[in-house]
């Protein structure tokens, strides 16, 4: 699932060639919504919140949400896609743009006042205005008893982060994914998720170690079986989480004790 960074790019490149503009074409190709038309109608922003993509319309927003799979691409009016057309759930064109929505798990037209029915659940986002690490550190150290790398992927906690920014933050932090809650320091770990998902907003190639180079971009995630940058260890990896919530883990066994 892409991290809240990604979705953050996504929706603010959306921002930067919809809002302001007339909507020329408006297809949405989920049943529910297969009959909608804003055709004729000025689109106001595009903003993310969390992992989610809300494009307002007046008193209307489009929300969808990328999941695993989903993504949006945008082109120049008439352009060929990149991606097959059968995949496509949301088209959106003015007269310079085409904005598809490929693959995308929700595809959901609401009424604006409505938007906290889709996002009202979750915790601070990292990336927003309002962000308020007081709050998110308020929400973990709720959670004494969980392993700190489900509470962190909790997007209840605070909104943002996926799995690659959890494992590299336990490593950082010097403690293992199935540390307890309790036993971590929750403003620390906040601020250091802040942190690093704010330098990483603007940057094509996410990385962690400050290395962009292939392969040095993660101290731990995706490098199972591969020595630890820091101390030659081998890295080591297992399943952890909730039953139906399960996610890979990574850590240093050195590193990370």
């Amino acid at each position: 699932m892409p991290e809240g960074d990604t979705v953050y790019r996504t929706a603010r490149h959306l921002d930067q060639v919809l809002a302001g503009h007339v909507i020329e074409r408006w297809e949405l190709r989920v049943p529910a919504h297969a009959t909608s038309d804003l055709a004729g109608r000025t689109i106001d922003d595009v903003v993310s919140r969390g992992k989610h993509i809300l494009l307002r319309v007046g008193d209307l927003t489009l929300h969808t949400h990328l999941a695993m799979e989903g993504d949006w691409h945008i082109y120049a009016r008439g352009a060929r896609w990149r991606k097959p057309a059968h995949t496509a759930r949301a088209i959106i064109e003015t007269a310079e743009h085409s904005a598809v929505g490929f693959d995308l798990a929700v595809v959901e037209l609401l009424p604006r006042a409505d938007e906290q029915s889709v996002v009202g659940h979750l915790g601070p986002d990292l990336l927003a205005p309002d962000w308020s690490a007081a709050e998110a550190a308020d929400r973990l150290r709720a959670q004494p008893e969980r392993a700190v790398a489900s509470a962190l992927l909790d997007q209840r906690t605070l909104a943002g982060l996926g799995n690659e920014y959890v494992n590299e933050i336990c490593f950082l932090r010097g403690i293992l994914p199935d540390t307890r809650v309790a036993n971590t320091d929750a403003d620390a770990l906040v601020a250091l998720a802040h942190r690093l998902i704010t330098a990483n907003r603007d940057r094509v190639v996410r990385t962690t170690t400050g290395d962009t180079r292939r392969g040095r971009q993660s101290w731990v995630y995706g490098r199972a079986g591969r020595p630890c940058m820091r101390c030659g260890s081998l890295i080591e990896n297992r399943m952890l989480g909730e039953p139906g919530r399960e996610r890979t883990t990574f850590w240093c066994p050195r590193c990370q004790s």
